[in-house]
């Protein structure tokens, strides 16, 4: 009987998984056994395994016998087929029966993938050698014409699908390697999308949708779903997504497209992001918006597609990322989500829409519940303060969920008095339901919210809890109650969000407080409010921020004195904006100063910034010595000066910003020398310099004991690496890439938490110091160039063994004989997850390495012997192996 390898080690006979066990497999791997179970097959399918993706393979299921029902069923259930052709492939009538059976389920959507191992595809096509000669014994022996012809139609379909082929012009290893990589990059396109903490009433929905869809249609379809903000249209997307997307060459979920398309260039880049998932190339640009669209039209004719365009708001994004059906091949699926019907009406493209509408009573009470109660029906107690909210919030979604988090965990006279505050306010539309929330606050939350909402919506969280503790506003507590409550959150990156319509009522509220006359407000971040209190010089004490960042660059003739009745000014924020004057006065009081391209060469001689936190000046003219003269802050902690070509030099910041947290130099190509004071900033925690080309004086030594990153890259005239005198625990990135250091200060050991280390270059050599082996958590290590170690780690026996346990890489290096190598005693340093060698040109060999090492990538390395790389590629365990040489393969 049969056996199904199951992932963890557990088996089952084939009956009884058949019964009980099934599921989808993401791959199903067809072959014949006699010709490749043992060596391609069996490499293939632990290569497969070890990158997470759950492969079908029989156990030594006897051949010969009718192919199973159940057996039949897995090949449907597995999202892919890979069909290896070897040369007594088609002497198997199993083989034959698997391989009809997975064209017919490619027709229903699943990939299929063909590898030629040592077979020409043209002989599988047409039937020719081997293969002809099967099929004619079959015919002879069987008497059943059609079903050998079934046989001889799969043969050819598959055969014309592009795969891969084995011509023994590289190793198996690295042929293998390539499958894996594909097949992993479609399945990480196939992954679900989260959708809903408490997914209620979706299912009805998706059911609906579907039907319009029709996936069983080869046509392709487009659909538009519409409907009021917060009402779940993305959603009931996602789910619908997750519910078909498998049935796809390509699927992608392209988020938020009214909101990236409003940034600068952001089409192009919505047009990118999309042409990276189809293609599978991360790094392709594109000049422009026709050009783009030019690209996606070639690419969509020839793909079975899923594409969902979410929160679109004007036709032009349609146009531009995908025209009309015209553009996509047979079988694919678009959905449009948005606000306004009317837009789909117009674009006359849509084959059908889908409104979204309200949930019913029942349906809203279950999804309160769950966020008010964590379970699908209220408490006893608390029914008829529920029903009350039922009523209240109208079927929204997104105003049930904010409400029912707001009222989670709350007694009784808690409700009521809530829902007392909630019952004087408006039921007329969504933007009201949403307030609610927010009159909950009290005045410091408040104010966080409608910051947020005006000017810090997809921040750094670290950044604006910076900005607002110098406001007196407890951002810490106060931005925890704002998640709490379901009005903001953090993503993956540390970053602060908002819903759409969440920001859209924080502004709404700023609104109110002066319809008419934007220069009374507290907030202004539309470009054409803040220009007509600019140009018109009607600024108030009312103004606590103002964003000013015009859709394209603008020449503005504005009065010199044009913020000086803007005395509360906290939060200034300007982009493409040149004054053609001079400007002769800036709030003292201000907390940001955020003004990319400013053309001045420095700032009002009266501006003393006792509390500004955040000073932002990319691409402007600003010269260092001049501003920080006069700036003298305590509370400035982030400074951004990228891409100023007019800096020469760093002066002392230790006396006049000494609490600086981030400080970024990238691209100042002018910069020469850096005052010796900086390397004693003790609170500065990243400092990048990367290529300032003309930087040759760092401070002689740093002693920041708050450092996290520093980065030196492409910092051509750099010669000497500071020393470090006193332990710097919290340094764990350091990039000294494409320097001119050719030797490593010994005090270098006293970069005791660095896990991360980046060096070398390509034209010149760079000595390492014995201390480099105290580095014990160093555990990442990017070699370019002819990186040299030291031999040994002198006598005494316990620094040798300490240094075998802790060390993450050793390199010899024999004096004359240009004989690099690495040590034996390399597969003891178990902390080793990442090797990067480039450009080693005397490096020959690379022993054993450590089990616990996870890529190795070396490229251009034309000492290396065949030996070593043979080995390498017997190491299997390793996920990700790269070996090449840019002269042989380009």
């Amino acid at each position: 009987m049969a056996l199904v390898t199951i992932k963890g080690g557990s088996s089952y006979s084939s009956s009884s998984y058949f019964t009980h066990q099934l599921k989808n497999f993401d791959v199903f791997l067809s072959f014949r056994g006699e010709d490749t179970r043992l060596g391609f097959i069996s490499h293939l399918y632990n290569a497969l395994c070890q990158r997470g993706i759950n492969t079908f393979i029989d156990d030594n299921l006897p051949r010969g016998e009718e192919i199973s029902t159940g057996f039949l069923k897995i090949i449907e259930s597995s999202r892919i087929s890979i069909i290896v052709f070897s040369e007594n492939y088609a002497s198997s009538t199993w083989c034959l029966d698997e391989l009809a059976k997975i064209v017919e389920c490619k027709k229903n959507g699943q990939l299929v993938q063909p590898v030629f191992y040592s077979v020409d595809p043209s002989e599988v096509r047409n039937q020719k050698g081997k293969f002809g000669e099967a099929l004619f014994k079959h015919e002879e022996k069987l008497k059943d014409n059609k079903k050998v012809q079934s046989w001889r139609e799969a043969l050819h379909e598959a055969a014309n699908i592009s795969g891969w082929h084995y011509r023994h012009d590289c190793t198996e290893s690295k042929f293998i390697q390539e499958i894996v990589e594909e097949i992993s990059n479609y399945k990480l396109h196939q992954m679900p999308l989260f959708v809903a903490k408490y997914p209620v009433a979706i299912n009805s929905r998706i059911e609906a949708i579907l039907v319009q869809l029709d996936i069983g249609s080869n046509d392709a379809r487009m659909l538009g779903m519409y409907g009021p903000g917060g009402v779940g249209k993305t959603t009931i997307a996602k789910a619908v997504y997750n519910k078909i997307f498998y049935y796809f060459e390509r699927s992608y979920f392209l988020e938020n497209v009214r909101e990236k398309s409003g940034i600068f260039d952001g089409i192009i880049q919505l047009q990118e992001m999309l042409l990276c998932e189809t293609l599978g190339n991360r790094h392709l640009k594109v000049c422009n918006e026709s050009k783009g669209a030019s690209m996606i039209e070639n690419i969509l004719r020839n793909k079975r597609i899923l594409l969902i365009l979410d929160d679109v708001d004007k036709s032009d994004q349609i146009e531009r990322l995908i025209g009309g059906c015209d553009w996509f091949a047979s079988g694919s699926r678009i959905i449009i989500t948005t606000r306004n019907k009317h837009l789909l009406h117009a674009l006359r493209i849509c084959h059908s829409t889908y409104m979204v509408k309200e949930l019913g009573d029942h349906e809203a009470l279950e999804l309160f519940s769950m966020h008010a109660f964590q379970k699908n029906k209220p408490e006893e107690d608390y029914s008829e303060l529920t029903n009350q909210v039922i009523c209240y919030a109208k079927g929204i979604p997104l105003a049930l969920s904010i409400i029912g988090a707001s009222l989670r965990g709350r007694s009784e006279m808690e409700w009521k008095s809530a829902l007392d505050k909630y019952k004087r306010i408006p039921e007329k539309d969504i933007q009201n339901v949403l307030q609610v929330s927010y009159q909950g606050l009290n005045d410091s939350e408040k104010n966080i919210f409608l910051d947020l909402a005006c000017f810090f919506k997809g921040h750094f969280k670290d950044y604006v809890v910076d900005i607002l503790n110098c406001c007196n506003l407890y951002p810490v507590i106060g931005i925890q109650n704002l998640i709490d409550k379901c009005l903001i959150n953090v993503d993956r990156f540390n970053k602060l969000w908002m819903h759409d319509l969440l920001q859209q009522m924080g502004r709404e509220i700023v609104r109110q407080e002066s319809p008419q006359k934007p220069e009374l407000r507290s907030r202004l971040w539309y470009y054409e409010d803040g220009f007509e209190v600019l140009t018109e010089n009607k600024g108030s004490d009312n103004i606590r921020g103002m964003m000013m960042v015009s859709p394209e660059p603008i020449k503005l003739q504005l009065e010199a004195s044009c913020f000086e009745k803007m005395k509360n000014l906290k939060f200034l924020m300007v982009g493409n904006v040149d004054i053609c004057r001079g400007l002769k006065y800036l709030p003292n009081g201000l907390r940001v100063l955020d003004w990319s391209g400013f053309l001045l060469s420095s700032l009002p001689s009266n501006f003393c910034p006792q509390k500004l936190v955040a000073l932002n000046m990319p691409q402007s003219r600003i010269i260092l010595d001049k501003l920080f003269k006069r700036i003298q802050s305590r509370s400035l902690t982030h400074m951004n000066f990228r891409n100023c070509q007019h800096i020469r030099k760093l002066p002392d910041l230790l006396s006049a910003t000494p609490n600086v947290k981030k400080l970024d130099l990238r691209y100042c190509r002018k910069l020469v020398k850096i005052h010796y004071s900086v390397g004693y900033l003790d609170k500065l925690e990243s400092w990048d310099l990367r290529s300032c080309h003309e930087l040759q004086i760092l401070p002689s030594c740093i002693a920041m004991k708050s450092l996290k990153i520093l980065s030196l890259y492409n910092c051509y005239r750099v010669r000497r690496f500071p020393d470090t005198p006193q332990g710097m625990e919290n340094l764990k990135y350091l990039n000294l890439t494409h320097t001119a250091i050719t030797e490593l200060p010994s005090s270098i050991g006293n970069l005791i938490g660095l896990e991360q280390l980046a060096i070398g270059s390509n034209f010149c050599s760079c000595q390492l110091p014995i201390s480099i082996y105290e580095l014990e958590h160093l555990h990442m290590l990017y070699l370019y160039g002819n990186v040299q170690f030291p031999k040994g780690v002198g006598n005494d026996r316990q620094a040798r063994r300490n240094f075998l346990k802790k060390l993450t890489s050793c390199f010899t290096h024999a004096e004359k004989s240009k004989d690099l190598n690495i040590r034996e005693s390399i597969i003891k340093f178990k902390r080793l997850r990442r090797l990067l060698i480039r450009d080693s040109k005397f490096l020959k060999k690379i022993p054993k390495l450590p089990k616990g090492i996870r890529s190795i990538d070396v490229c251009d390395c034309i000492s290396l012997n065949s030996e070593s790389l043979r080995k390498l590629i017997l190491q299997v365990t390793l996920p990700l192996l790269k070996l090449y040489n840019r002269n042989n393969f380009g």
